[in-house]
């Protein structure tokens, strides 16, 4: 990573930090390459994943493309389902056609909710057989505590997740599909004059970050999952549920410098622990706390307090593990329109209707502009005469059906066909 944090600037966050709370959720600390467990905190409690899902649909993606099913340059199209989805998002219009690549960069970047949905249905043929696909997943990958119903991580009561179970997926990706790495350290995309920064604030600001994602809503809290290496050795560390973005960076962010300065000890695997703890069959909600007017206000206040009472202790404000960021964002180019790949039967069948609607409309296009050569203008009504006094001789409206060049002439019984079907 191009943009570094010093050694001193490190040690110093380090210690500035020492005894803080890594978060208000749970939390987990681990080695990528030998999944050891170097700390946890409720790694076993039920929480929402927010957009951490697109952890799970870009998982189910690259293994539709190892299977040999589609390519990164499989077109995905915009449905209008996908398109009605609440932000974030693209805001494509209804049929836009984009590659797999650069679809997963924008879940992976702008964590766009409608190119989400985009993929789960391209790939499955609807959202339902998509999540069908991510519960089948993480069954196999051993993801205990996770179940899924969409692609794109808007709050479900029925979708949730663990701290531990995001360690196996994050850790699967890693090590499955080391040749898409790069697609969760990008620090920024760009279409056309638009600027799109990435959401994850370690990238770029943090001593080798290379990934991975964010996620936040009311119910979940600020959630992130971060990876970084350094000499060689990979960490990952998982934050779910704290109560704003610097918090949640910060906490991550501390857990990797933490790990950084301690030498490998034995301890347990992911795949090794076992559920302990409260909160294994109901998932926290923090709507209440973080969306609420008397919820915000307490928590703004803890934080008001906190920070008196260290000003009465005469302790320093935390330091940042976060260095400024300095020069300009590597952009990745995306682009729609240009999938040369193969479709899915489902998409396929889409673009041949996409393709005939548009035929259709410029045929209807062109028989317009006809009639306006001819004097008539289709989107201009013809007048009537009053019904008290006659129309002058010779001065009737043509009837549509009149004019040879215009070809628009229907029966009463061909306009009640058209309107049924």
């Amino acid at each position: 990573m191009r943009h570094m944090l010093s050694l001193g600037f490190a040690v110093l966050a380090i210690a500035g930090l020492a005894g803080q709370p890594a978060s208000a959720g749970p939390s987990l600390l681990f080695d990528a390459t030998s999944g050891q467990v170097l700390e946890s905190e409720q790694p076993f409690a039920r929480w929402y994943p927010a957009s951490l899902t697109k952890l799970m649909t870009t998982y189910v993606a690259f293994r539709a493309v190892k299977s040999g099913e589609v390519t990164m340059q499989s077109p995905i199209r915009v449905s209008a389902n996908a398109a009605n989805e609440a932000p974030s998002k693209m805001g494509y219009p209804v049929g836009t056609v984009i590659t797999l690549d650069d679809a997963i960069k924008i879940i992976m970047v702008k964590s766009a909710n409608d190119v989400a949905t985009s993929i789960g249905e391209s790939l499955a043929g609807s959202e339902a057989e998509f999540a069908a696909r991510m519960n089948a997943e993480a069954q196999r990958l051993g993801m205990t505590g996770s179940h899924w119903v969409n692609a794109h991580g808007l709050h479900d009561d029925q979708q949730y997740t663990t701290a531990r179970d995001l360690g196996i997926l994050a850790s699967a990706l890693r090590r499955e599909f080391p040749e898409y790495a790069s697609y969760f350290s990008i620090e920024g995309l760009s279409s056309g004059k638009q600027v799109i920064a990435s959401h994850n604030a370690l990238i770029g600001r943090f001593e080798g970050a290379d990934g991975m994602k964010t996620g936040y809503t009311c119910p979940a809290g600020y959630n992130l999952v971060a990876s970084a290496t350094r000499d060689g050795r990979t960490l990952m560390a998982i934050v779910i549920g704290a109560t704003s973005v610097k918090g949640r960076n910060e906490a991550a962010a501390g857990l990797l410098a933490k790990g950084f300065a301690e030498p490998t000890a034995g301890g347990l695997s992911l795949a090794a622990m076992k559920p302990t703890g409260a909160g294994l069959d109901k998932a926290t909600n923090m709507r209440e706390a973080l969306c609420t007017k008397a919820g915000s206000q307490a928590l703004r206040k803890r934080e008001r307090e906190a920070a008196a009472q260290r000003k009465k202790d005469g302790k320093a404000e935390p330091a940042s593990y976060l260095a400024k960021r300095e020069g300009p964002r590597d952009l990745v180019p995306i682009r729609v329109g240009t999938a040369t790949g193969p479709a899915t039967p489902s998409v396929a069948a889409l673009l041949i209707q996409d393709a005939a609607d548009k035929a259709a409309r410029e045929a209807e296009e062109l028989k317009k502009q006809a009639a306006v050569a001819a004097g008539y203008d289709p989107d201009i009504p013809l007048p009537d005469w009053r019904p008290d006094i006659p129309a002058p001789e010779g001065a009737e409206p043509a009837a549509l059906g009149d004019s040879a060049a215009l070809d628009t002439e229907a029966t009463d019984e061909d306009a009640l066909t058209t309107l049924d079907q």
